[in-house]
């Protein structure tokens, strides 16, 4: 165990170790422990000159690159925070985060699927006053603003420099600040600190029975603090990391035989469309032994067709809760294996809280889940009142989720108290999109459900009440969404009312709703 739980100390003691060992597979590339270690020195010694330093925040915004893994530990080098943004995000998404984040660099890809990233930063950077400097990531030859960099530039002309040492750097400075929406929809950044990231990726490769001999695939989006996890607990481990740049099911089917992955990870829509891939075949990969399902219900019968070909673990955890709250092991019984999400992983704590009362209740009752411990967040960036609110008295984190503690201390999450859609692994808050689908001349109301899916398993549907006598169709309603949010959060089902079933009070009657949408949903597929 680890005298101090900095993600820079963590990764530089495996470097000593062996220092040639594979840390990154990728496209084609090899990277060993030694070479990332170097670049990622060269990376801060560099930033460092251009005046750079502890507590700065540098956003990441590309895929699942090597790239990515080297700005996180020059960032770590240098007691700076980083700030992982989706690449997927609208411009006005990207931003809010940046502007909210106050970020002084941005590491970027120039193009990936499609958009030309360097376009969109040279639009933005002229409207985001604490944005310093533009490093990409590409072949672009940069000459015409002295703000913007190219990474292979900028990491060669710090090699051989000697990195400056931050203040001495304590467990619970800042790592990372991941942003996840909140209930009302607005992005909120959660300031997850080095112990926080680090201790937690440890123990729950522990749980997983990690050594460097592992080959791990990742093919979860680094940008989400599943992802991140997966990679410092890895690294942790001195294990080796085969990225995938973004998740395609027959790709990945073909890196776990080709690089002879033992560990895979996954959201329970990977694991569906992964067997249902062209070329499937367990037989072909032989060495995979186990992995993780987490980020969104995981259905008993999905685990016991993934554990004929892979004995996986379930886990369970946040964004706030960097991730893990608790995970499975090799060693439980099967049915604890099947039906629930496992234990808490050492030094958590979790209580189910009344509803009625705030109480912390015992074993064997239904309440709002709620996690004590080194894995829980600083707090939201900026939102002191937000922070107060998500905390009980006694300081357990309120994770609105509903959950079951039995008597042995196994977790069964059996709902949640918010109004979230997971779909395919991404949370989706109804109001976010709702408020953007208002602006729409043609919308007089809508609500925002979730419709269960096999594969992805939730589908968003955008329940709309017209305008009286406005003439609109689904599909111009998708294409307008389509310019204001992230594409992961289009509606993929839009369904017209005269009016939405009430309460009392005047509020729409979600469930009701959600029942009539399923029901036709339903029905349509099975008549199709």
């Amino acid at each position: 165990m680890p005298n101090s739980w900095t993600l820079a100390r963590t990764f530089e003691a495996r470097v000593e170790e062996h220092p040639e060992r594979t840390l990154i597979v990728a496209g084609g590339r090899t990277l060993t422990y030694g070479q990332v270690n170097t670049r990622a020195s060269a990376l801060a010694a560099a930033l460092a000159e251009l005046g750079i330093e502890a507590d700065d925040r540098i956003a990441i915004v590309m895929p699942n690159w090597p790239e990515w893994i080297i700005t996180l530990l020059a960032a770590a080098k240098l007691g700076a925070t980083v700030v992982p943004l989706n690449a997927r995000l609208s411009y006005h998404e990207l931003k809010y985060q940046l502007r909210h984040a106050e970020v002084s660099v941005v590491v970027a890809a120039e193009r990936h699927g499609g958009i030309d990233y360097l376009q969109i930063f040279e639009d933005i950077i002229p409207e985001l006053p604490d944005l310093l400097y533009l490093v990409t990531v590409g072949e672009e030859e940069l000459w015409y603003d002295d703000r913007i960099f190219q990474f292979e530039d900028l990491t060669s002309s710090g090699e051989g420099r000697e990195v400056p040492a931050p203040r001495e750097l304590a467990d619970d400075s800042d790592l990372a600040m991941l942003y996840t929406s909140g209930t009302m929809g607005k992005p909120k950044g959660v300031r997850l600190s080095h112990r926080t990231i680090v201790e937690t990726a440890v123990r729950t490769s522990e749980a997983l029975e990690m050594d460097p001999t592992d080959r791990v695939l990742v093919s979860v989006p680094l940008f989400t603090i599943f992802g991140f996890s997966i990679v410092v607990g890895t690294m942790a481990a001195g294990a080796t990391l085969v990225l995938q740049d973004t998740f395609d099911a027959e790709r990945a089917v073909k890196l776990l035989r080709e690089e002879e992955i033992t560990v895979m990870h996954g959201v329970p829509t990977m694991y569906q469309l992964i067997m249902r891939a062209p070329g499937f075949d367990p037989a072909g990969f032989p060495h995979l032994r186990t992995g993780l399902v987490a980020g969104g219900p995981v259905p008993e019968d999905l685990v016991r067709r993934i554990r004929r070909w892979c004995d996986v673990q379930v886990a369970y955890g946040l964004t706030e809760t960097g991730p893990t709250v608790t995970i499975t092991r090799f060693t439980d019984p099967e049915e604890k294996r099947l039906t629930t999400v496992g234990r808490p992983i050492p030094g958590v704590e979790i209580k189910a809280v009344d509803f009625v009362t705030g109480a912390l209740h015992g074993p064997e009752a239904v309440g709002e889940i709620a996690v004590r411990g080194p894995n829980v967040m600083q707090g939201y960036a900026r939102m002191p009142a937000e922070t107060a609110r998500s905390f009980s008295p006694e300081g357990f984190f309120l994770t609105g989720d509903l959950g079951i503690i039995d008597e042995d201390g196994y977790l069964r999450i059996v709902g949640r108290t918010k109004e979230t859609i997971v779909r395919g692994g991404y949370q989706i808050y109804p109001r976010e999109v709702e408020d953007l689908l208002r602006a729409h001349p043609a919308v007089d109301d809508v609500c925002v459900i979730g419709v269960p899916h096999d594969i992805m398993g939730e589908l968003v549907c955008a329940c709309i009440v017209p305008v009286e006598g406005a003439v609109i169709t689904g599909g111009e309603l998708k294409e307008f969404a389509r310019d204001t949010m992230a594409d992961y959060k289009l509606p993929d089902l839009v369904r017209f009312f005269d009016a939405f079933p009430m309460t009392g009070s005047g509020k729409v009657k979600r469930r009701e709703l959600e029942r009539m949408v399923a029901l036709e949903y339903t029905a349509t597929i099975g008549s199709s």
